[in-house]
């Protein structure tokens, strides 16, 4: 019986072509709509109808009428996508490229750092499109942090020494995270706070009046997160001495007692060195210079601040004091030691990988 209606395009491929729709049609990072394509080309090149050719690889017979015949027209590249209705891209890869490097090597003639409307006049970019840009490289201008790098000759060995107390505390003794917070102001605002309404924060007066100072000498056990406290209002080696008293009358006996604590010069005074000799059982490990995240006090000191101190409104000194050693006994009613995790050598690494960053050391 003769063949009715239109006739069928025949499709012969170079040895080149076959080889390269083979190639596409098995590759795992080719694409399933190009290797759909693939697919349907050599089939068509077979001798198959568009009906046979539909059936063998799944398609519609629009899709392999489409694919055979966009293949005899532009050959390899007619298998690929064509461009998209719609507007075209306003922002080209160079203007994001000057972008990036301006952020990160650049700062505004009258400004300290970018800001998007400083960045927007810069580039010529909208201020929402150079907010989607930075957020794709995480990058926030705004944003800053503060570091001090230890200058301490002995800085690897106490960072070994000081957490390994914490990680593998010594039997038959006790840890203790000990300093100062020193010059605890107790300020009065000038006008009574609003209390805090729906849709409207706290409001407090900016102005305040000062009422003198005071000290908070703190010594947390890192095993169970109890906290040993005394204030003075001086802060001197013999309030540390009285301090270290304090410590000694509250630790049971039998147990040793190291004491973590920073690099102050009243800890290190003729005063303080001859009360250890009288009492051996206080061993001293002191955390490198400029490194006072490495005492975990420092973390409860935080949290008093955030808690009772930045929002406190005291008239004089001794409603301070009273105050502090409340909020102590309250934190000893359920204390919560800090976990620590990282291992000596972790924290080196990471320094290492900091200073490689930022001085190429």
């Amino acid at each position: 019986m003769a063949r009715t209606g239109r006739p069928r395009a025949e499709l012969t491929l170079t040895d080149d072509e076959r080889d390269q729709l083979e190639r596409w049609a098995r590759r795992r990072r080719s694409s399933q709509a190009l290797a759909l394509r693939c697919r349907i080309v050599l089939a068509c090149a077979e001798g198959l109808s568009n009906k046979e050719v539909a059936g063998r690889v799944g398609a519609s017979l629009p899709t392999v009428g489409k694919w055979r015949r966009r293949f005899l027209e532009s050959r390899l590249d007619g298998l690929s996508d064509e461009p998209r209705p719609g507007r075209p891209a306003t922002i080209t890869d160079r203007m994001v490229e000057d972008l990036l490097v301006a952020t990160l090597e650049e700062t505004p003639r009258n400004a300290t750092h970018w800001s998007r409307r400083l960045m927007a006049e810069r580039t010529g970019i909208s201020e929402s499109s150079v907010g989607r840009i930075w957020r794709a490289f995480n990058l926030r201008p705004h944003r800053e942090d503060g570091f001090r790098l230890s200058n301490d000759p002995l800085f690897v060995d106490k960072v070994h020494d000081v957490v390994g107390l914490y990680l593998d505390p010594p039997e038959s003794a006790v840890v203790l995270c000990v300093d100062e917070k020193s010059r605890i102001q107790a300020l009065q605002r000038s006008q009574p706070a609003l209390p805090m309404m729906p849709g409207m924060p706290e409001r407090r007066t900016h102005d305040y009046v000062r009422h003198g100072t005071t000290s908070l000498f703190a010594a947390m056990n890192v095993a169970d997160g109890t906290v040993i406290s005394a204030t003075h209002r001086r802060h001197r080696a013999a309030e540390f001495v009285s301090f270290l008293g304090k410590i000694d009358a509250e630790v049971p006996d039998g147990l040793d007692v190291h004491v973590v604590c920073d690099n102050y010069g009243t800890h290190k005074t003729p005063s303080v060195n001859a009360w250890l000799e009288r009492h051996p059982r206080f061993r001293m490990h002191f955390t490198p210079t400029y490194s006072s995240w490495l005492n975990q006090v420092e973390r409860l000191f935080a949290e008093i601040t955030r808690q009772m101190l930045q929002r406190g409104d005291h008239r004089s000194v001794q409603a301070l004091e009273r105050d502090v050693r409340e909020w102590v006994r309250i934190w000893n009613e359920n204390p919560r030691p800090f976990k620590w995790n990282k291992t000596a050598d972790q924290i080196l690494s990471s320094l290492a990988r900091f200073l490689q960053r930022t001085t190429g050391i």
